[in-house]
C-alpha cells in the first residue's frame, strides 16, 4: 500500500511539472501571437506607402490589374517552425495542390519535416525566426531566392499560401504576389512627381520593396497563426492535464483512505488478540 501511495504521488508530481511546462508554452505563444498582430498595422502602412509611390510614378494612365503569368508559378508556403501546434503544417501542405517541388519555397523547420514525410522536397527552404524582429531578414532571403528564380526563368509568377487567424478561427489564405496586382494600388492623385532615377530603375526598386513588404505581411500572419495554434493546443493540453490531475488526486485520496482503514483494522485485530 505504501508503494502504491508513493507511485501515485510521483505520478501527480510529474503531471504538475508537465502542467507547468504547458502553461509556460501557452504564455510564450500568446505573447508572440499578440506581438505579431500588433506589428501587422505597421507593415500594412509601409506597403500602402510604397503602393502610393508606385501609383504616383506610373501616372494616371497606367493600366490597372495584373499582367497574366506564363504558367510557371512558384509557391511560397509558410508552415510551422516548431511542434506543439497541432496539424498546422499538415493543413498548409494539404492545400498546396499539385505543385512542382522545384518551384516550392517552404518556410518552417517543422513543415520541412512533415513535407519530407510526404516525399516532398522543396526547391528552397528556410527557418521561421523565433521572434518577429527576425522577419525582415527572412523576407530579404526570400526576396533574393524569388528574384534568382525569376532571373533563371525557373518561375515567372509567385503565389503565397499561409495560415491566418480570422474572427477567432484559422483560415488558409492563398494569393498572388507576382506579377504585382495594380488594382490594390490607391488611385493616382496629383501631379506625377519629379524623378532622379530612370523610370525603369525606379519601378524595379519600388517593386522589390513592395514585394518585400508583402512577404513580411504574409510571414507575420503565419507567425501569429502558428503561435495562436500552439496556444489553442496548449490550452487543450492544459485542460486534459487538469482532468488527469483531478483523477489521480481522487485515486490518491481513495488509496489513503484504504490505507487508514487497513491500519485501523490491523490495530483492532491486534488489540483483540492482546486481550
Amino acid at each position: 500500500m505504501t508503494e502504491r501511495l508513493a507511485d501515485i504521488s510521483a505520478r501527480i508530481d510529474g503531471i504538475r511539472q508537465l502542467g507547468a511546462v504547458v502553461n509556460a508554452l501557452k504564455g510564450i505563444a500568446a505573447a508572440r501571437a499578440r506581438t505579431a498582430r500588433s506589428e501587422l498595422a505597421a507593415v500594412d502602412s509601409y506597403a500602402k506607402t510604397i503602393a502610393t509611390a508606385i501609383s504616383s510614378s506610373l501616372g494616371p494612365d497606367a493600366p490597372r490589374g495584373s499582367a497574366p503569368s506564363a504558367g510557371r508559378t512558384g509557391l511560397l508556403a509558410f508552415c510551422a517552425e516548431q511542434g506543439f501546434a497541432g496539424a498546422f503544417s499538415e493543413r498548409i501542405l494539404d492545400r498546396i495542390g499539385d505543385v512542382d517541388a522545384k518551384r516550392l519555397l517552404l518556410i518552417g523547420t517543422r513543415g520541412l519535416t512533415v513535407a519530407a514525410q510526404r516525399s516532398l522536397s522543396p526547391g528552397w527552404s528556410a527557418a521561421m525566426p523565433s521572434h518577429t524582429p527576425g522577419i525582415p531578414k527572412l523576407a530579404d532571403a526570400i526576396t533574393r531566392a524569388v528574384y534568382s528564380r525569376l532571373d533563371d526563368n525557373r518561375i515567372d509568377s509567385l503565389d503565397v499560401i499561409h495560415a491566418s487567424w480570422i474572427a477567432g478561427r484559422p483560415q488558409i489564405v492563398r494569393r498572388s504576389l507576382l506579377p504585382i496586382d495594380r488594382s490594390d494600388f490607391p488611385p493616382f492623385a496629383g501631379d506625377t512627381p519629379l524623378r532622379q532615377l530612370p523610370a525603369t530603375a525606379l519601378m524595379a526598386s519600388l517593386g522589390a520593396d513592395y514585394l518585400h513588404a508583402l512577404i513580411c505581411k504574409a510571414a507575420l500572419h503565419a507567425f501569429a497563426a502558428e503561435n495562436q495554434a500552439r496556444l489553442e493546443a496548449m490550452t487543450s493540453a492544459g485542460s486534459q492535464i487538469a482532468r488527469e490531475l483531478e483523477a489521480f488526486q481522487a485515486v490518491l485520496r481513495r488509496v489513503r483512505q484504504e490505507a487508514i482503514t487497513a491500519e485501523i483494522i490491523e490495530l483492532g485485530t491486534g488489540g483483540g488478540q492482546a486481550r
